[in-house]
């Protein structure tokens, strides 16, 4: 099985989970951070493939979103996860989840898991900065468990369908 993880990480976190998420899963891993590299192969040589990206003031980065309308109708023809990194928890994380990924890929989508965030000052820019003192958010959720599962899910959909259940 070959799997890409295609994903978008603003100041670390995504990335972070993305890397621990590839260590969970079988097959050969491909990770991609849409932000410093392009795409070079054709997703038709991928089995799956994996979203991810971060919430930021509501939304997810605009590569990824770029990257889901410019691949809508292969995404929809492979086995495919998404997830996101986000500070919320419970109802308001799955709600923002909901937000940012298009139905029709929710929809179709295997697995789909909400990994929690960090925020590590140090990589905030100044508004950032000013707004997480506001809000004051600033612990760390990353959420390992919920990476284990989603992988432990994936893996599991992956032999059911190559026993042909």
């Amino acid at each position: 099985m070959k799997v890409l993880i295609a994903y978008c990480s603003s100041h670390g976190t995504t990335t972070k989970a993305a890397l621990l998420l590839k260590k969970k899963l079988v097959g050969d891993i491909v990770v991609v951070n849409l932000n410093t590299t392009k795409l070079q192969s054709d997703l038709e040589l991928f089995d799956a493939v994996i979203i991810g990206g971060s919430i930021h003031v509501g939304g997810i980065q605009g590569k990824v979103k770029k990257f889901m309308k410019e691949n809508d109708a292969v995404l929809r023809r492979k086995k495919l996860g998404l997830f996101v990194c986000c500070m919320r928890e419970g109802e308001d994380a799955k709600q923002q989840l909901e937000h940012v990924f298009p139905v029709e890929l929710r929809e179709h989508a295997s697995t789909i898991g909400v990994f929690g965030g960090e925020c590590s000052m140090s990589s905030l820019n100044f508004i950032e900065k000013q707004l997480v003192k506001r809000v004051g958010n600033a612990a760390s959720k990353m959420n390992q468990q919920a990476i284990e599962e989603f992988a432990r899910e994936f893996n599991l959909y992956f032999e059911a369908s190559s026993l042909g259940v």
